[in-house]
């Protein structure tokens, strides 16, 4: 029998049902009639000749089937990951999971994904397109991201890598039905629901001393290996935990023409981007023992303690801040964050670190938390309050300003509303009856 066209792809369950590749092949080759049943030596002349065509066209199939399993294999599995990522299509358990995963998996109220094609199903991806957003090289031809800078208050530049629309879906998945299930300590303010800025500043407000400290390479700190660390404490298996992980995580990369054509080129190791919808909550879950310990840390030293993203914060109130002046609490306080921060496996960016006192302004995430008569406990500085009022009334009165948008001025007016009610309703108002005059959004730029 003579076997020329090429073969058709086969679903991997069909080769599964066969024991494997191997004896699905052998099947294969016995349905199409090309299997070995005769030795040469019992064999006239004519039939030696035959028998030797024979095994040429089975050693061709047989090729050929075996490249149409292993495709079927590579649908249904992730196979390989790149370079330094370890993977293996067998799930197993070893001692980095959690104790009791599926009871721990449970309590976090995290999905049933046992493995990659549950994943994929889950994300609605196929597993050639689960392991297209996940696979890692060193150098790239295309990327997941738009990146970008911004300009930071220092004077440097942060990074902004914001996922293409499908890796952004599957980000957000993971967030929402897995990262930010994660339990996380109360001091915790950023990007949680009731949370904010002015939530974290309020703890602070009337203190006699502030001490602000900030976590230097907040993000870049948190690699791959911790991301797939605590997922897999939290329950979840190795497999899947590794490709949340990847899904989550990203190189630093560079921009480079190599031969004519453009690449992206892996400057370090993956680690959390700024702009992934997965990265808050991933951060706020890691830094569960951070918060711990510096929460007992604070109720040690009698003062308060809170976290936003980076942002650490202490306080002292009433008579605790004399005793703090007496005896040198400031210092230890200091020293014992910079020991559990890098303990943690973080660093204080000791430039950041500020000691605010009741005598001059104090600043919390930006919010003022002084003591005033007749005003909010923490509240939008004043100058950001009169640059608004400001552009509202050039507006008011039809002069060009500096150019704001309606919705930019919206955004600083949601902005003083969030702390002061009745002052923010005030500017909303105005901006209003502004657009209602005939300003809309869409025509709101002055040039």
């Amino acid at each position: 029998m003579t076997t020329t066209a090429k073969l058709p792809a086969v679903p991997w369950a069909d080769v599964q049902a066969k024991g494997g590749i191997r004896p699905w092949v052998d099947a294969e080759l016995l349905r199409l009639g090309l299997a070995d049943t005769g030795t040469p030596s019992s064999m006239t002349d004519g039939e030696k000749k035959a028998y030797k065509a024979r095994r040429e066209e089975e050693r061709r199939v047989r090729r050929e089937l075996f490249r149409v399993a292993w495709t079927a294999y590579r649908a249904a599995h992730i196979v390989h990951l790149g370079a330094g990522v370890w993977w293996h299509d067998t799930a197993d358990v070893d001692r980095f999971d959690a104790a009791e995963p599926e009871r721990k998996r449970v309590e976090n109220a995290l999905p049933a994904v046992g493995d990659a094609a549950a994943l994929a199903t889950a994300l609605g991806l196929s597993i050639a397109r689960l392991r297209w957003l996940t696979y890692h090289r060193e150098v790239d031809t295309g990327t997941h991201y738009h990146r970008w800078t911004v300009p930071k208050r220092d004077g440097g530049l942060r990074p902004i890598s914001a996922p293409k629309p499908e890796l952004k879906a599957a980000q957000r998945w993971i967030a929402q039905q897995v990262t930010e299930h994660l339990p996380v300590h109360g001091a915790a303010h950023g990007f949680l629901p009731g949370k904010s800025i002015a939530t974290n500043a309020r703890v602070h407000a009337g203190a006699k001393i502030i001490v602000k400290l900030d976590i230097e390479g907040f993000y870049p700190t948190v690699t791959f290996r911790r991301v797939k660390g605590l997922l897999r404490k939290a329950g979840l298996g190795e497999q899947v935990a590794i490709l949340m992980a990847l899904l989550a995580t990203e190189s630093p990369r560079d921009e480079l023409v190599l031969r004519g054509k453009t690449c992206f080129v892996a400057t370090g190791p993956r680690a959390l981007p700024q702009g992934a919808p997965t990265s808050p909550s991933i951060t706020n879950a890691l830094c569960l023992r951070l918060d711990c310990r510096l929460s007992g840390l604070a109720r040690k030293l009698g003062c308060r303690y809170t976290r936003y993203a980076d942002d650490l914060t202490f306080s002292w109130h009433g008579g605790a801040a004399r005793d703090a002046d007496q005896t040198n609490s400031i210092g230890k306080l200091l020293r014992a964050v910079t020991m559990i921060v890098a303990d943690e496996g973080f660093t204080i960016k000791r430039t950041k670190t500020r000691v605010m006192r009741a005598g001059g302004r104090q600043k919390v995430t930006g919010l003022v938390v002084n003591t005033a008569a007749g005003r909010p406990p923490a509240r939008v500085p004043r100058d950001v309050q009169r640059k608004l009022r400001a552009a509202i009334k050039n507006r008011e009165l039809g002069r060009p300003g500096r150019g704001e948008s309606l919705d930019a001025l919206r955004g600083m007016a949601a902005y003083v509303m969030m702390t002061d009610r009745t002052r923010g309703r005030a500017f909303m108002e105005r901006l209003d009856r502004l657009s209602k005059a005939g300003a809309t959004p869409a025509e709101s730029e002055i040039t």
